[in-house]
């Protein structure tokens, strides 16, 4: 396994993040401590999820499942870096959602009680509140960390100039900010290119993008669609919206004789500012598969012709629209 630091942190961690969303909806708990596990023996010490998945209003299902596969011993606590979530709909009362500070603390609370653990190592904002203060949420933040209940803050979907903002506000506090960006970002999805992606370079926030594989649209559709393993009817028009794309991918990956999935991440893997790109596998073949990605290493031609492929914004803003 390769590991990195997390952002501009000492904190070091592997180059893949395991996604946990599908643990309990669409993974049996005793599958999802195997793929834990297995993690574990590959070497990935970072793992990634939410108070809301499990998907059952204010029960933190996922979250549930990595308590008792923590509670099992064995070291495999402090092996974790975890990465949690705080933001979403938990109760049906008013302050049960969002970044006030009275949600801020009954979620953490409540996340370290279902995981059955002291810390979380990640707090991550899952979305922006732009009602909420950042010295409102600066200040609870700040006081679960001198609490030791947190370590680290990170965002997910917020935009550049939201971390700018956010990260100005926590330099006059004296506070680290936030070291980390969870996004969409995929060959197939490259908007963060514009003002993300450079933000967390000159802030040094490590970005860790979410969906890599676009859904699966990255992972061979084509292919696996020749073989009679059709997508989902939902993905039907988009696949073929972006069949004579999709037909040069995955002519491509075959040249080079690789696994579309591999290069999809290989290719995040290839930018700087990328700390892990988030694996959500559902099976433990699904979880080695993944680790061939960190042996593909793109050549500057290869890039172009993906660019080719899948052409971005056009780089960063405001060149990538102006002059």
């Amino acid at each position: 396994m390769q590991y990195t630091y997390l952002g501009r942190t000492g904190l070091k961690v592997s180059r893949l993040c395991l996604g946990t969303m599908n643990f309990g909806p669409q993974t049996t708990e005793l599958d999802s401590y195997a793929i834990m596990d297995k993690g574990l023996e590959l070497g990935i010490n970072f793992y990634d999820t939410a108070n809301v998945y499990g998907w059952k209003l204010g029960e933190g299902i996922t979250e549930q499942i990595i308590g008792r596969w923590w509670a099992q011993g064995g070291g495999r606590r402090e092996k974790v870096v975890i990465a949690t979530k705080v933001y979403n709909r938990m109760g049906e009362w008013p302050n049960e959602s969002g970044l006030s500070a009275l949600h801020i603390k009954k979620a953490c609370e409540a996340s370290l009680k279902r995981m059955q653990t002291d810390y979380i190592d990640l707090y991550q904002f899952h979305h922006v509140q732009r009602d909420t203060p950042w010295e409102e949420i600066w200040q609870a933040m700040e006081q679960l960390v001198r609490e030791g209940k947190i370590l680290y803050a990170g965002s997910s979907n917020f935009a550049g100039w939201h971390i700018a903002k956010a990260n100005e506000i926590a330099k006059a506090r004296h506070y680290m900010g936030l070291v980390s960006e969870q996004s969409l970002y995929n060959l197939n999805a490259r908007m963060v290119e514009l003002e993300v992606v450079p933000v967390c370079q000159d802030y040094g926030l490590g970005l860790i993008p979410w969906s890599p594989l676009g859904g699966g649209l990255l992972g061979g559709v084509l292919q696996k669609a020749k073989e009679g393993r059709r997508a989902e009817e939902g993905r039907q028009k988009e696949i073929e919206k972006l069949r004579p794309q999709l037909e040069k991918w995955e002519a491509f990956c075959a040249e080079i004789g690789e696994q579309p999935a591999d290069v999809a991440l290989a290719w995040l893997l290839k930018n700087p500012v990328v700390t892990a790109p988030i694996i959500g596998p559902r099976t433990i073949d699904q979880l080695t598969g993944s680790l061939r990605a960190l042996e593909i290493n793109l050549s500057d031609e290869q890039m172009k012709t993906l660019d080719e492929i899948w052409p971005g914004p056009g780089g960063t803003a405001p060149e990538a629209y102006a002059w």
